[in-house]
């Protein structure tokens, strides 16, 4: 009876994650409100359905009732998040807030199905996450003078990259943070939100060739610091935000190419200097050949990926454990294999669909700063979604990252949630200026009306006419135009 249930279980999941993900683009076709209100109540019904039809096959595969607790902790902390964030900020993107939601919801499936005392620890570490992503929009609307701090977030960087460097840990070959018996810091990842701030600010400051100089040159002295410590995947994230952000800025594709060449020739000489580098490319070619010797991880993804199919083994069926490092690096191996290959592209789906929310405040932002910064964390969200996916898929290279809210990290999933309230507090800018932007046309619109209504009537031919008509008899028109000389009698 229970594997019944667990097979007619992962289609309804599926079903379930199908519709959402179609509401998450079809929102953008609606203008009405009340409509786009009620569809967005939909799309939490849909998750709050899933997630409970997944914890209670847990439950039944386990037996055990701390899951059942699990989701009722999970159930408050979901919806507090929306009602608080409905509640505190009107004007925010509810559509955002449900992807949070969403994403955090599959994590948190996954993981208490791989180990139950990550994912309560990943519960506790969102749930302080979100606290602070609660105050993030009331900074970024009060606080009128973050684009004025260049050289802190230049400082700020740099230090905390080094001291990396210098005192920092050692993982999987590269030096990512601070290992302590609590938690374990990883700068990178809120290195990277801060990075975006020094770029746009930067940018800001000035666009002329000199100050483009210095600019990168910080810019690469990230990058190099990254490089130094081999922790690869964020320093190609940083490099890519850089450029992306430069071309945005200036218009000019000579940078992008420069930019490429430098990238390109950098990669080169990392090959040849790591030999952490050359591993992973080594396994990114044929990860069968050199199974025993690092090329593990990949392999057993792309078995489980192909183990799942489409519609997944379901829950508690797979062996996703046989890869390592899962419940960080590797979770969309583990996700496809138990809920399906179409759970995971449902699940790339609505990272992109974040991802439009970003770009779609950033056209719509009048102030250059704003926009910029909008625009690099939407870069830095979606390319770091990319380099998750495609090296557990073997697309690319493995680069360590995590797949944003959903794999396991705290460092990670802290930034991720500071780099949204960020979004939503530029979201409140965007609508703060349009109903600016709306009020002052309606003054103009008033000012106009006003003149018109105390101007003096305009004289027209029309109106010579009805006079002459209504003049009483007797009385001489009074003569128009110029009056004509009278002729002499001679």
């Amino acid at each position: 009876m229970v594997n019944l249930i667990v097979q007619l279980s992962k289609y309804i999941i599926i079903l379930l994650i199908i519709i959402y993900t179609f509401l998450c683009f079809s929102i953008f076709g609606y203008q009405d409100p009340d409509k786009k209100r009620y569809l967005l109540r939909q799309q939490n019904l849909l998750m709050f359905l899933m997630q409970a039809i997944a914890f209670v096959v847990m439950y039944l595969q386990t037996e055990d009732v701390k899951m059942l607790i699990f989701y009722l902790m999970q159930v408050v902390l979901f919806s507090a998040t929306i009602l608080l964030y409905t509640l505190l900020y009107p004007k925010v993107s509810r559509l955002v807030v449900n992807n949070i939601c969403m994403l955090l919801c599959i994590g948190m499936i996954m993981l208490t199905r791989l180990n139950y005392s990550y994912a309560f620890k990943q519960f506790v570490i969102a749930s302080a996450g979100i606290a602070v992503s609660l105050v993030v929009p009331v900074i970024i609307r009060k606080f009128k003078f973050l684009a004025e701090w260049r050289k802190f977030y230049a400082v700020i960087g740099i230090v905390s990259l080094a001291a990396v460097v210098v005192w920092g840990g050692v993982s999987g070959g590269a030096r990512l943070g601070f290992t302590t018996k609590v938690v374990n810091i990883q700068p990178s990842e809120l290195v990277k939100v801060v990075f975006v701030f020094f770029v746009a600010s930067s940018f800001k400051l000035s666009l002329e060739f000199k100050d483009i100089v210095i600019t990168t040159a910080l810019a690469a002295f990230h990058v190099l610091i990254l490089v130094a410590s081999k922790d690869l995947g964020a320093a190609l994230i940083i490099f890519v935000v850089y450029l992306t952000m430069l071309y945005v800025a200036t218009r000019q594709p000579l940078y992008i190419f420069a930019g490429l060449a430098a990238g390109s020739g950098a990669s080169v000489i990392a090959y040849h200097l790591f030999n952490h580098v050359r591993v992973r490319v080594t396994v990114w070619k044929d990860p069968l050949a050199v199974y025993a010797s690092g090329g593990q991880q990949v392999a057993q993804s792309l078995f489980a990926i192909g183990t799942g199919s489409w519609f997944g083994l379901g829950l508690f069926q797979g062996v996703p454990n046989t890869i390592p490092v899962v419940v960080s690096d590797f979770i969309f191996a583990a996700i496809t294999e138990e809920m399906g290959l179409i759970f995971g592209l449902c699940t790339i789906l609505i990272c992109v669909s974040c991802y439009i929310m970003f770009l779609n405040i950033a056209m719509q932002l009048h102030n250059g700063f704003y926009k910029l910064v909008a625009l690099g964390l939407g870069t830095c969200y979606i390319f770091q979604v990319f380099l998750a996916i495609g090296g557990v898929t073997k697309f690319i290279p493995s680069t360590g990252v995590t797949l944003p809210l959903v794999s396991y990290g705290g460092s990670s999933l802290l930034s991720t949630l500071i780099m949204f309230g960020i979004i939503q507090g530029l979201y409140i800018l965007r609508e703060d200026e349009e109903e600016d932007i709306e009020r002052k046309k309606k003054e103009r619109l008033r000012a106009k009306r006003s003149r018109q209504e105390y101007a003096p009537p305009r004289r027209t031919p029309a109106h010579d006419r009805q006079r002459a008509q209504t003049r009483p008899e007797g009385r001489k028109a009074p003569r128009q135009g110029k009056a004509r000389p009278q002729q002499r009698v001679r």
